[in-house]
């Protein structure tokens, strides 16, 4: 059986740990105060100590040098009204394994210890855990919600049918992912799969790419040379972006898809392809056809089974899934220690709401791991696009002489406050909803900004 130590000098928080921890099945023991903490730790080894970071005589960042100066093996949670980045820091590289904000969520505290404890090998996976693992992995694609799920379950439907499939969702949300999926679930998987982006491509070049061109029909074309269809044959094409294909293009496309047969630019044969097309957009295609900028025949003929991936602010339950999977996959790419992203880094990944999509998950993790020289990733190298939110609209300039960037920020945290206080017509735990913080947190905010 694991045994902690919880450590605060609030009785009533004391007494809560540890009837929280007893029910989790460990063996927990308390203390007051850092000092009656470190005489229980010299008459009995813990595996792992949950302390305050704000005590009387020896705060919690000196408490936590004690411990792993004479105890390195224990591992440390601090808790904390305001967790800042200098804290965040300061902790991580006195070894704690994480930080948890006081008054958060009960069911995160305990992930957060039995992690912990997972760690030192004291507890077990949770069967649950790996039976989601199991769930929510297919073909590259990573999701536990109902969304993904049903999306897997189409795959596996129409992969061997010779439906043409239209993809619809925003861009960054895996759509190539999808493509490959289907492709590699069918009958057609040892064959090809070509991808070409429609849009990334100029007009006067598409034609010649798609289907090809003979010796001599312009000026470079010293060749034959075959297209893109030609050599997807007896495999897949994926044509991404297919929203922004050309009028002309899509009266061609529209025949290659009816016929299965295309000519070549320049050419007068008839060529007969068996290809799978599987097509994908982040537009509204109907408002194009609408429009009269989308061929309504062609967008039946593509438009066999549709299949929607959801956006991440939909489906944010797989925010950690997916941080994990890329956490792991940039520190064995940069041989980093990085192992996992601290609870306060995680939070506000959850509240971002990821205009760029997974993509976008994917560049921020990367960046994240590359940068961290410490083994978990903290909330200061999480660069979240400004596009989120109210920074849009600020006016920032640099001076020559340059800024004290702390200095700025606490300025703006200072003038959120007064705003969410007004609002809330001076009501704490109003403001606290307002700014979605704690209440304990708002406190030590307005105490430290020195807020009237």
């Amino acid at each position: 059986m694991a045994r902690i130590l919880v450590v605060d000098d609030d009785q009533g928080m004391r007494e809560f740990m540890e009837i929280m921890l007893i029910k989790e099945g460990y063996e927990v023991t308390s203390a007051e105060g850092p000092v009656k903490a470190i005489s229980l730790c010299r008459k009995a080894a813990f595996d792992l100590v949950i302390t305050d970071l704000r005590m009387p005589k020896i705060d919690g960042i000196e408490f936590l040098k004690t411990i792993k100066d004479q105890y390195p093996e224990t591992i440390v949670i601090l808790i904390t009204a305001y967790a800042s980045g200098e804290t965040a820091v300061n902790a991580m590289k006195e070894g704690a394994f994480d930080y948890i904000e006081k008054g958060g969520s009960i069911e995160e505290l305990k992930k957060i210890v039995h992690s912990a404890l997972l760690k030192r090998g004291l507890v077990e996976e949770k069967k649950e855990n790996r039976e989601v693992t199991e769930e929510t992995l297919f073909c590259d694609m990573i999701g536990s919600t109902r969304e993904m799920q049903k999306i897997y379950t189409t795959i596996k439907k129409v992969a061997d049918t010779p439906a043409n499939i239209l993809i619809l969702g925003e861009s960054g949300t895996g759509k190539e992912l999808v493509a490959r999926a289907i492709h590699d679930n069918s009958s057609r998987a040892q064959m090809p799969i070509v991808v070409i982006n429609c849009g990334g491509i100029p007009e006067n070049l598409l034609e010649s790419e798609l289907f090809g061109y003979m010796k001599g029909s312009f000026t470079g074309a010293y060749a034959d040379k075959q297209g893109l269809f030609e050599m997807a044959r007896g495999g897949t094409i994926f044509l991404d972006e297919i929203g922004e294909l050309p009028p002309v293009l899509q009266v061609k496309l529209l025949r290659v898809v009816q016929e299965k047969t295309f000519r070549r630019v320049g050419g007068a044969e008839n060529i007969k392809v068996d290809v799978r097309i599987i097509s994908a957009t982040n537009q509204n295609l109907e408002e194009k056809v609408k429009k009269g900028e989308f061929r309504e025949d062609l967008y039946f003929r593509l438009n066999v089974i549709p299949i929607r991936v959801p956006p991440l602010r939909e489906r944010k339950e797989d925010i950690p899934l997916l941080t994990k999977h890329f956490i792991e996959k940039y520190a064995r790419e940069f041989n980093k220690e990085v192992r996992t992203i601290s609870t306060y880094a995680m939070e506000l990944l959850m509240n971002y709401a990821f205009p760029g999509n997974i993509r976008e998950l994917e560049n921020i993790i990367e960046r994240s791991v590359a940068m961290e020289s410490s083994n978990i990733i903290l909330p200061e190298n999480l660069l979240l696009s400004a596009s989120n939110g109210f920074a849009d609209n600020l006016h920032i300039e640099i001076p020559d002489k340059g800024i004290n960037l702390n200095e700025e920020m606490e300025k703006i945290e200072k003038k959120f406050i007064e705003k969410a206080l007004q609002k809330a017509k001076g009501s704490k735990t109003r403001t606290g909803e307002l700014l979605q913080v704690t209440f304990d947190s708002l406190r030590y905010r307005i105490e430290k900004l020195g807020i009237e």
